[in-house]
């Protein structure tokens, strides 16, 4: 079998490459904790880009129900083609529109299904896939077929941990919790990203980073995402890396903070934090 290593344009951690492998090998679902913006969705991406399989991305909202997954039955678009009297109303199939499980269990190869911030559905949601995810079969009622899956997918399960999820879900996967990258993993994920970005000007962006991360009281903290579209704004603007130095991480607000801090009682906070270290001086 086909090991993950990490990928030319994803960091992966030792950790999350044994996680990674580990689920391969169970053939259970790897269910992916960690702070937004630590690239939990990317995963599933890279993983299928390094496996040469296909992925299916099912993104979750707040109205899905797991009957998404499997298929809808599309009854009004049957109604309105019955009364223009079209011939394909008396084949119910043509109204029956297939889930990401589905597609991910029908698939030629083996797959990779995303099922992307399972937190955001209803408590019920991961216990209604339960029988789904672990038989890899599910009942069509509508033309009474039974789907099984030809090869079993790679189940990567992503959650920012808005809701706990229930102990007979967490049974059945493999769990890893990303941890927020250090100072030197944080370099390696920019370097991958911006090969060529001046050594000063990262180094002096990642200590004021990891300073705004640190101070208490943020009601968000930026997150790896943020940075990368900071540094983007950096290099584009030519900002030059004496703006962004400071002995004391209080006495400068760092130039284009609107990428990193991104609410205001955040941004008042930084702010009076340094007022109050001017007026200390």
């Amino acid at each position: 079998m086909k090991r993950f290593e990490g990928t030319d344009s994803y960091v992966a951690t030792d950790d999350l490459m044994m996680a990674v492998n580990a689920a391969l090998t169970l053939e259970r679902p790897l269910l992916v904790k960690g702070e937004p913006g630590t690239g939990k969705t990317m995963l599933a991406i890279e993983i299928a880009r390094a496996l040469g399989r296909p992925l299916f991305e099912w993104h979750i909202k707040s109205t899905t129900k797991a009957q998404h997954g499997l298929y809808e039955y599309d009854a009004v678009s049957r109604l309105r083609d019955s009364q223009l009297g079209d011939p394909k109303v008396h084949d119910i199939r043509n109204y029956i529109v297939q889930g990401m499980l589905w597609k991910g269990f029908v698939s030629e190869a083996p797959s990779v299904l995303l099922i992307d911030e399972v937190d955001k559905a209803d408590i019920e949601f991961p216990n209604d896939l339960l029988r789904e995810l672990d038989r890899m079969e599910f009942y069509v009622y509508e033309t009474q077929e039974l789907v099984r899956a030809r090869h079993r997918p790679l189940v990567v399960i992503t959650s920012n941990n808005e809701k706990e999820l229930p102990d007979a879900f967490l049974r059945r996967c493999f769990f890893h919790y990303i941890r927020f990258p250090d100072h030197e993993t944080m370099e390696r994920i920019v370097r991958v990203h911006y090969p060529d970005i001046k050594k000063r000007l990262l180094q002096e962006a990642l200590e004021a980073f990891f300073e705004i991360r640190e101070v208490p009281g943020l009601k968000k903290k930026p997150s790896t995402s943020e940075l990368l579209d900071w540094l983007k704004l950096l290099v584009a603007e030519d900002i030059p890396p004496e703006v962004l130095h400071s002995q004391d991480q209080h006495k400068i607000v760092p130039p284009l903070h609107g990428a990193l801090l991104k609410n205001e009682q955040d941004v008042h906070l930084f702010e009076r934090l340094v007022f109050m270290s001017r007026r200390q001086r």
